[in-house]
């Protein structure tokens, strides 16, 4: 397939973004640029394979792909599917991503030729961007994703920029604002599994909160999470987390699907003795198998208080896994008394595996201590088959990450489930894990 090459004289050049052509960087500019993630989709792709055929339609993403990247050289572009591509690049302002957006539609308004002659393809736009120096990609991934199921259902190009004073949210209104937004059911879950790598089977599953606002788009969960925190609200927002998981727990366990979910837990709640009571109550009504996840700083806030209730949780079968090992002020003194089954290695250490030699050392060492307190580990953040074939080879557990799936909602988990998609990536591991099996090993 070839595509129709654009009229260069309809396109307005990226250079003539506001802000670019800079030779000479800014020393402080780090800190005041923005970092955009766009993501295209394109329009009705069941009705054009139907039209064009599969040999085509599979290789659409990366001829629109190689088209965007030719006309916007920007651009930092790569197709992530049979139907959409993902765009990032830097600014200095927050219009530049619906500006971008506007480009790409340029763009894509010429035809491709597609063997039987030439066909427009339509594409939705649905992006983020958000200012500062320390950008966690993975959470603007996720806000990205959100933006593009609102531009889907909208059928219009959305870019959302989050250092907007709408999207950087007053914390008193949004606590005014959360209770009412449980009710109309703006609040939502998604689910990101954790597959056991012995078994190869999908162990378990964290539940992550989110916000869609029907006004402010997707709000970025340490924003409300925050709040809600600061403002006393955290206790209500997570005892609907476990009313929500209960019912979707339920619902998987019918269909063949039935495994522990994990909820993170505040630390501000660990001493709230009225929230452990009624958590208590909830789940022991609900009868079904739930997980707390806890950071190590959360006990130290009052640590007689944390443990004493995270062993009333236990007496009753929650299964508690210690989150973001290694990176805080990690404590054996803590460890050891508290009751815990599983304990996560921070994505730090785990996507750095493979090109560090400090990391794997620190990781085989982080899972022989697990094991001798008895303790199951899991890998957060795993990315590629060479860190799971590595984290295999050091007996990692259970592992996490964007290789097996991004956190999803409920309905395309349940389908990721029925359909085994965490196969795959298991079976890639097992590819490369003999040539990975040295790099631990070297001094």
């Amino acid at each position: 397939m070839s595509p129709v090459a654009p009229d260069p004289a309809n396109i307005r050049p990226v250079s003539a973004l506001p802000g670019e052509g800079r030779t000479v960087p800014d020393p402080g500019a780090g800190a005041r640029r923005y970092k955009f993630i766009l993501l295209g989709e394109i329009d009705d792709f069941g009705a054009l394979r139907r039209h064009i055929g599969l040999p085509l339609a599979e290789s659409l993403a990366n001829d629109v792909a190689a088209r965007v990247a030719g006309a916007l050289p920007g651009l930092r572009v790569a197709a992530i599917g049979r139907t959409t591509i993902e765009m990032a690049f830097d600014g200095d302002d927050g219009g530049e991503g619906r500006a971008m957006a506007a480009r790409v539609r340029e763009v894509m308004a010429a035809p491709f030729d597609l063997g039987e002659g030439a066909q427009t393809v339509r594409m939705i736009v649905g992006g983020c961007g958000v200012l500062g120096p320390d950008i966690d990609e993975v959470q603007l991934v996720e806000v990205a994703e959100q933006v593009l199921i609102d531009a889907r259902a909208r059928g219009v190009d959305i870019v959302h920029d989050l250092a907007d004073p709408l999207a950087a949210h007053d914390p008193i209104m949004l606590i005014r604002e959360l209770p009412g937004a449980i009710e109309a059911g703006q609040i939502f879950l998604t689910y990101q599994p954790k597959v056991h790598v012995r078994r190869q089977v999908v162990a378990s599953a964290e539940a992550l909160v989110r916000w869609r606002h029907p006004k402010r788009g997707l709000i970025l969960p340490g924003n409300f999470i925050e709040a809600a925190e600061r403002y006393s609200a955290i206790g209500l927002l997570t005892l609907w987390t476990i009313r929500r998981v209960i019912a979707d727990q339920r619902a998987l366990a019918a269909v063949g699907h039935d495994f522990p979910i994990f909820i993170n837990i505040s630390g501000v709640l660990l001493s709230d003795h009225g929230f452990v009571r009624e958590a208590c109550e909830l789940i022991a009504d609900g009868g079904r198998h739930l997980g707390f996840e806890i950071t190590e700083t959360a006990v130290i806030r009052d640590p007689e208080s944390a443990i004493a209730n995270l062993l009333s949780f236990a007496d009753i079968g929650v299964a508690l896994a210690i989150d973001d090992y290694g990176a805080g002020l990690s404590s054996l003194a803590y460890l050891k008394r508290l009751p815990a089954r599983e304990l996560k290695i921070d994505k730090l250490f785990v996507t750095q595996l493979t090109s560090s030699h400090r990391d794997p050392l620190i990781v085989r060492s982080t899972i022989d201590l697990a094991h001798a307190l008895g303790m199951e580990v899991t890998a957060e953040g795993v990315e590629t088959a060479a860190s799971l074939a590595l984290l295999s080879v050091m007996g990692c557990d259970m592992v996490q990450g964007y290789l097996i799936s991004r956190p999803i909602e409920f309905d395309a988990f349940r389908r990721f489930l029925d359909e085994n998609r965490h196969v795959d990536a298991m079976v890639s591991s097992r590819l490369s894990f003999r040539r990975n099996e040295g790099l631990w090993q070297a001094g």
